[in-house]
Order: structure tokens, then sequence, then C-alpha cells
């Protein structure tokens, strides 16, 4: 995409695909300790008025470089203010967002974006960093189908580099462009923000390793929100912070060691000596070393509610050589009682909420996920072998209780879903059986591992893949739409996915009485009915859930078999005999496939999964082997990433819904009409 630069609206401030609206000032929420406190702007002529909104000014950074210390504090708190309200109504990251006003803030009055790069790790911090590049106008469609994303989005702005919501990947993405930069001569500095947890991923220090090989002139600004370091901010630290990344404190640090070492004989010595006292040093005042042995300076802990500080660190960053880590200590929820008061997750994914007492909006119904909860807890009481893990995700996959009460059988191993899938392997030879609960978009994270150290071993560790298939707000990183096609290809590995909550529980407790890698895939969103059922499946087998006729088979899978079963009652009312199945397993396929499917004139697959690798394809694979000659049709999402949105309207949109079932069934049987006997057909 191209991006063009209008003349400016006002002088420094680019013009880009989308503007900055101003308005009036935005509903205030509370001041710490006091209480909570609605503001609107005074009306035209009223001596009561209240300060002129600095929010309503800003449409570009340009607008805001030139601010008072003053002015910027109220900023800030507008900012705030105007964060509350629109995610109150969206639902989205709050709290992580909360947490970086004056972060966000320091880095774009130091930093030209575009043309200095800024890379955010994770991406659901960003929502500032939009406000500031013109678009908070469009905030009240945030997470919504069209609307702004609720992360970085290439689409959207030239601000925006990276569209990623899985953690621990900037550094390697900010090494990267560093190092374009340079070969390519280009102007412009690279800061990559590392925060909320994701430097707890392996594949961070990977990068930091390697950035520490290579010495690029990056800065790393470590968002410590108490998920990754949490030292004490003190005026000492900050003191040394300030001297380390002094240029003055760099020349002279080198001359005296240089003469230091040209002293004869005791020369070395005292070099060395200097070192030691040197290094004592910095662990008396900065305990975490960890970042210069690897050849990165450090600079921190910094209040990073201190936006003259984070300012001031980030300004002496830039002007040193090679690698530099700012440190900033934030607070997640910053500024709204109720986020800072959530002890669980400080409103960190918040749905549409009351912004009074912070309690969602929305009517609380009964998800897959409490579901799978309560199960687990059932079958955990009979078998102590049971054990469970989770990648820094215990409350949304359902594992809050089962830490409460067996938590030296709980492992919350942080975003980390390799090390979780293998350390899962080391426990299951070890005879144990360990459940791992991660996100479908996840788990794809492990893959190497899931194949090498799982499958090929045939251990006993069962697969929870929460939000399966189309998932909607949180768009195309978050939709877990290939699991069927990633997991249906390994060797050993069973492959599950229930149609209702009942059959999520008995799947759970054939998975833990199975002996080797089983996986379940269930949806985001409620279940029509709370039915607890741990009796295990007999065999690993299909359900007919309908028979219908001669004329159509309608094999889904999951949630899909609900919308079969609609589909087939539309074709009845048009004349047309559908039998429904419920394809429970993906791996391995009922051998009953074959006979079902000579028994009809065309064969429709239904399945929220990548058409690529999925039911469907496990359906034409098989049938052929059988030679069995039926067209077949399958209905799936396409292969391409997909957007955000609601998810029944995704799901609509690619055709899965039963007026979108019962239409390709009704294309399956034309084809079967014109396809020659003995010629075996996939079509669509």
């Amino acid at each position: 995409m191209v991006w063009e630069r209008a003349r400016p609206p006002e002088e420094g401030c680019p013009k880009l695909s989308r503007h900055f609206l101003k308005a009036p000032v935005p509903r205030s929420v509370r001041t710490r300790g006091g209480p909570i406190i609605l503001a609107m702007p005074a009306p035209s002529g009223d001596s009561r008025r209240v300060p002129s909104s600095v929010l309503s000014r800003i449409r570009c950074a340009a607008d805001f470089r030139n601010l008072s210390q003053e002015e910027c504090r109220q900023l800030a708190s507008e900012i705030r203010d105007f964060l509350v309200e629109k995610v109150s109504l969206t639902g989205g990251h709050l709290g992580p967002n909360l947490g970086v006003v004056e972060l966000t803030l320091a880095l774009h009055r130091v930093y030209d974006s575009p043309t200095d790069q800024i890379v955010f790790d994770t991406g659901h911090q960003t929502y500032v960093h939009k406000i500031l590049t013109g678009r908070a106008d469009q905030f009240a469609t945030l997470r919504q189908a069209g609307g702004l994303s609720g992360y970085p989005s290439r689409s959207e702005s030239p601000h925006d580099l990276v569209e990623n919501s899985h953690a621990s990947t900037g550094l390697s993405y900010a090494l990267g462009l560093s190092q374009a930069k340079r070969r390519r001569a280009e102007p412009g500095k690279v800061v990559v923000v590392v925060g909320d947890g994701s430097l707890t991923g392996g594949m961070a220090y990977e990068a930091l390793n390697n950035i520490g090989a290579l010495r690029p002139d990056l800065t790393i600004v470590l968002n410590d929100n108490g998920r990754s370091y949490a030292p004490t901010v003190g005026g000492l630290a900050d003191h040394f912070a300030r001297l380390r990344l002094d240029p003055r404190y760099e020349a002279a640090k080198s001359g005296i060691g240089g003469f230091l070492s040209a002293i004869p004989a005791v020369g070395e010595p005292a070099h060395e000596m200097a070192k030691r006292l040197k290094t004592g040093m910095k662990q008396l005042v900065a305990p975490h070393v960890f970042f210069e042995d690897l050849g990165i300076k450090y600079s921190g802990p910094i209040d990073g509610h201190d936006q003259r500080s984070i300012e001031g660190a980030l300004n002496l960053a830039n002007r040193l050589p090679g690698p530099v880590v700012v440190h900033v200590v934030t607070e997640k929820g910053h500024g709204f009682l109720p986020a800072e008061a959530d002890e669980v997750d400080k409103f960190h994914g918040a749905p549409p909420f009351n912004i009074t007492t912070g309690k969602p909006t929305g009517q609380s119904r009964v998800s897959y996920t409490d579901v799978f909860e309560e199960v687990l807890l059932q079958l955990a009481e009979d078998d102590p072998k049971l054990v469970a893990i989770t990648a820094a995700m215990a409350s949304s996959t359902g594992l809050l209780k089962f830490a409460e009460r067996y938590p030296d059988r709980f492992y919350d191993v942080g975003i980390a879903e390799q090390h979780a899938v293998t350390f899962a392997a080391g426990l299951a030879m070890g005879g144990l059986h360990p459940v791992v609960c991660i996100y479908s978009t996840f788990l794809q994270r492990a893959f190497d591992q899931v194949i090498c150290d799982v499958g090929l071993h045939n251990l006993p560790v069962t697969f929870i893949l929460d939000r399966a298939g189309v998932t909607g707000p949180d768009g195309s990183s978050h939709h877990g739409m290939f699991d069927l096609s990633y997991l249906r290809m390994v060797p050993n590995m069973v492959v599950a996915t229930p149609k209702d909550a009942q059959e999520l529980g008995r799947l759970v407790a054939t998975a833990t009485g199975h002996q080797g890698p089983f996986a379940i895939r269930y949806p985001r969103g409620p279940v029509a009915e709370r039915v607890i059922d741990i009796r295990p499946l007999p065999s690993l087998t299909w359900e007919l859930v309908r028979e219908g006729g001669r004329d159509v088979l309608i094999c889904a899978a999951g949630k899909m078999v609900a919308v079969a079963e609609n589909a087939a009652t539309l074709l009845a009312a048009s004349g047309v005999s559908a039998s429904v199945v419920n394809a429970r397993f993906i791996k391995p396929t009922d051998r009953r496939l074959a006979t079902w499917a000579r028994a009809h004139r065309a064969v429709v697959t239904v399945e929220d999964n990548t058409r690529r690798g999925g039911l469907g394809a496990s359906v034409l694979e098989f049938l052929a082997e059988q030679g069995v000659v039926r067209p077949v049709r399958q209905v799936a999402l396409p292969d391409q990433f997909l957007p955000h949105g609601a998810q029944g309207e995704l799901l609509a949109e690619y055709g899965l819904t039963a007026e979108g079932v019962a239409e390709a069934a009704v294309l399956a049987l034309e084809s079967s009409a014109e396809a020659h006997p003995d010629q075996a057909r996939a079509v669509g």
C-alpha cells in the first residue's frame, strides 16, 4: 500500500487516510482514591467551564511535541477517560492500554513515526498509539466488522508495522528492521516496546542473544507491568540509570579502563579490580545485569507514569551506539479503579462494562470454557495423575478453579507455548497425564513440539484448544481456523471437536483415559444447555444424528452440527432428503463413511476451519481411497486470513449458516446429475 502525504491541515501534520476528529471532552472517570466523576464540557457562556480539552487539539504527533508538562499530564488524563468510555461500549484490551499512556506519549514525542519505526510487542497495547496517530475518531468501531482493529494493522496506518498479537516476536522484528535500515542507509531509528509478559517467551531470548552479537542501534523499551521484570523503583536507581546512559559516563569508563590497563605490571590487575567493583555496584543498584552481560546497555527501572523521566531516558539512549534497554515500570489498569482492583487480570480483555461499577453490561451466559472447567475438576477428583498446564492464560482457559483446588498439579509456564508442550511430554514420560490448555491460535506456535516431542513418542498428552474456529473481534491472528488441518497431519494424534456441552465432557473424559496424544477444540461462546457428562465414549467413531433419505449426506464438525441439522430441515421443506453425521473425530475417520456416502447421491462437509486440510479434505481423501465416487462440496472458511468482526457475521459471510449449507447441498446434487458415473468430483 502506498501512503500519500497531502498538504497538512496544520504545520508538521501529515494527512493520513483517516483523520482525528475534534470532539468534546469525553467523560472523566476518577482521581486516585476519589469518587468517580463524570465531566462534560459546560455550555457556551457558562462561567463554570471546564479547562479546554488538550485531546481535541491533537491531530498528529506534531501537535503534542511542544506541549508543556502540565498540558501533557492533562492529555494523559483525557486519553484515559477516552479509553474507558470507548472500551466500555465495545470491549477490548483496556488494562494494558491504561498502563502505557505516558509511555506512548513519550515515545511519540521522542520518535518521529513512521520515519522512526516503533514495534509493539504485544500488539494489544497500541490503543494510545492509534489515538496519537490520527485514529481516535474511529474508536466507536473498535473491533467491529469494517472498523478499527484491536491490534496494529498495516492497512490502517503507516505507523503500524507488525500485525502482531502473538507475544515475544517484537525483538526479532525490530532487529530485522534495524539491520535493513543499516544496509539500505535509510534514516530513522528503530524502537521496540516489549511488555505485558512478552519477555517470558523463549523467542524473545533468542532475539536478545542475536542482538547482543550484532549490536544494532536499537532501543528496547521494557514495559514492565508485573508480568516480567519488576524491581523496585527508586531515586537511586533512576540516578544510576541516567548516569549509565550519559555519553560522558561511557567515555569516562572507557578512558579509565584504558588508563589502568596502561600501568606497567599492576595495570591489568587494577583494571580487573575496577571491573569487579563496577559489576558489584550494578548488582547492588540494578540487579538485572543480564542485559549488560549480553552486551546490551541497561537503564532503569524508571517510573512508567512519569512521562518526563521516560523521555529523558529515551533521549539519552538515542545518543549511544548499539542496543539499549530502557526499563519502564507501569501499572496495568492505571487510573481506573475497577481495573486496578481486578486481581485476576486488571481488565486485560474487558467485555462491554458499566463505567461506574466496572461490571459487564451484557448477559452472562455459560460458555464452553465454563463447562470444561467443571469437567476437569470432576475428572481430577478421581485421577491424581491429571495435571494442568497453561501458557499465561489460566483464567481464560478455565483453569483458575483447578489451580485453587490443586495448586501442586497446576503449572503456568508464562507465554511459552513451545516449552509448555515439551514440558507436558516430560510429565507424560514420567507417568502423569498432562492437560495442556491453550488457545487454538497459540498452539500453532508449538507445532514442532506437538509433532516431535509428543506425537513421535505417542505420549498421553491431552490438548484443549479454546477459541477454535471464528473467534470474532480479535481478528486474523486469533481466529482458530487452522487447528483441524495442522493437527490432523500429526501421526498418533486423535483430533476431536464436540457438537455441544454434553459431548465436550464426554470427549475430555475419553481423552484423559486415552494412551496417546489427543486434541479437543471448541469455540468461543455460550452453550445451549449446561450439561456435565464425564462418561467416556465407547469408541472413536462418528454419530449419525439424522437419517433422512438418499439425496445428500452432510458431514459436520463441532458447532456446525446444529447448523447442518437446520439445513436438513430447510432441504426437507424443498423436497430434498438429507442425512446428517456428527463427525466429532476429524481423525480418525469413521470407516462407515464409505457405506453412508454410497447410499447418497452427494456429500457436503461443514466445518469452521480452513478448507485446506480439515474435515472436507479428510472426507475427500477417504472416499478416494475407498473408491467411492460422489460429488463432495466443502462448506468451510476460505484459504485466507479473515478480518475481525462479530462471529455470526463472519460465519454468514462464508456460507456457514443453515441457508448456506442447504444451498451447497443443492449445488452438489446438481453436480451429481451432471457427473459421469465413474468420475469422482470435488466441488466448491
